[in-house]
This record gives C-alpha cells, structure tokens and sequence, in this order.
C-alpha cells in the first residue's frame, strides 16, 4: 500500500450486498485481499443480528474473491482487546456497518480497536462506513430516533461533515432530522445526505474530493454559513452517481 491515508466511503445503506459489490470492490483493489468486518452498531440488537451480518459480510468476501476478517466487538471491554485489534493488522478494506451510530461511537471512542483501524487507515487501509458506521465517522452523532436526546462525539475522521444516511427515506422515519443536522451545523461545516444503495467515496482519503457511487443520489443541505430555515433549501442540491463533491467549497 502506499503510504498516507487509503480511500474513504460512505454509504447510505447496502453494505455488503451485491448493489454495494462495486464500491466494495474498488476500495480493496490494490490493496491486501483482507476485508475487515465490524458490526459493532448491530451489537444491542443481540447476537442473531451480529450473525446477520457477518452472513451478509462472508458472501460479500466470497462475492469479491477476498477473505474476510470479522472483528465482532460488542463492548468497551472488547474495543481494548489487543486481540481483537491485532486481527484489523493488514487490512486492505476495513468497514463499519450499521445498527445504532450512537452506541457504535461511543463504543470504539478512545480505545485500542479504534487506534488499530485509525492507524491501518492512515497506513494505506481503506475505510468504509454504510449508515451508523458513516454518522459515526464523522463528529457529530444524533439519536436518529429520540430527537430530544443530545449529539454526541464521533470519531473524528471527518470533523467537517455531517452525514444523513438512508436520505431517501429519511423523512418519513425521522422528519426532523435534515432540519436539525443543517441548523446546527458550525460553519466550515458541509451536511451531506447520502440515498440508500448509494456511496460517496474520496479516493485521496483526504475527505474533501468525493464522488457518488450506486443507482440513487448524494445531497448537500444548507449548513454551516448558510442558515437558511426555508424548508424547500432544505431539500439541499441533487449530485447523481458519476458526480463529484467539492467539500471545500462549502466552507
């Protein structure tokens, strides 16, 4: 791998399956054949839910001729396990996949796993998060479905995005959440909401050259200079795939 940061992804939802095998594909070429699966977002929803995962994540090795490596940790106790973050060395593609961003966050914040991936990731690996795992990279982590309760931190990887996974979708199941995300955005700081079965990927891994991968489209909300409250600015402006995103002109 050369040296410096690998590629990035975010993902608005697909992860693992054959809509996503594109994007999965070229983030790992070139790079190791170790693809590196951690489902810790799905881990409150119990161990059938982590299995389903790890099911989803095998064919999708299988899928791209890749092995996977899963590194299932459920717990803080876990995150500091040398064991554990000794599997993430040697990746070519490590990926955080969804359930609760939140819990994912809080989970990994500061603790052995996540300096392993951080520094596999800054050695050439790539990183990929679909969802949760995409909120969490960022710094900025709201409970999606308890709109009273407060953000949180995040990890830090992209302190200048706020990420809207599942945007298609999203207001029908959290309606309030595009408002809340842009109106609350600092400035210097780009809202992007991200369709299901859609990516954004930044190749240089320096988190401001993006373009949109999948069959639906990649939005930029009104946030940080732009405080906008007119519902229909909202909205944000369309990228379909094949388009780039320039973060830096929205400082």
């Amino acid at each position: 791998m050369n040296p410096g940061p690998g590629p990035l992804a975010l993902v608005g939802s697909g992860e693992y399956l054959a809509v996503m095998a594109g994007v999965e594909g070229a983030l790992i070429e070139g790079r190791p054949r170790r693809y590196v699966q951690i489902p810790t977002a799905a881990a409150p929803e119990g161990p059938d839910r982590l299995q389903y995962w790890l099911d989803l994540g095998a064919a999708q090795a299988e899928r791209l001729g890749v092995e996977q490596v899963p590194v299932v940790v459920r717990d803080r106790d876990e995150a500091g396990s040398a064991d554990l973050a000794a599997l993430i060395d040697g990746a070519g593609l490590i990926y955080l996949s969804g359930g609760n961003p939140q819990f994912l966050a809080r989970t990994l914040r500061g603790t052995r796993v996540w300096a392993a991936i951080e520094a596999a990731w800054r050695s050439g690996a790539a990183l990929a998060g679909c969802s949760a795992g995409a909120i969490a990279l960022t710094d900025w982590v709201p409970a999606v479905r308890s709109p009273g309760r407060a953000p949180e931190p995040g990890l830090g990887v992209l302190p200048w995005l706020r990420v809207l996974p599942h945007f298609d979708r999203m207001r029908s199941w959290a309606p309030d959440l595009a408002a809340r995300a842009a109106a609350g955005a600092p400035p210097g700081t780009t809202v992007i909401g991200i369709d299901e079965d859609t990516a954004i990927v930044d190749l240089s891994g320096g988190g401001r050259s993006w373009q949109v991968h999948g069959r639906q489209q990649a939005w930029i909300l009104a946030g940080g200079q732009d405080q906008s409250t007119d519902q229909e600015d909202r909205a944000g402006q369309p990228y379909p795939a094949g388009t780039n995103i320039k973060v830096d002109l929205y400082k």
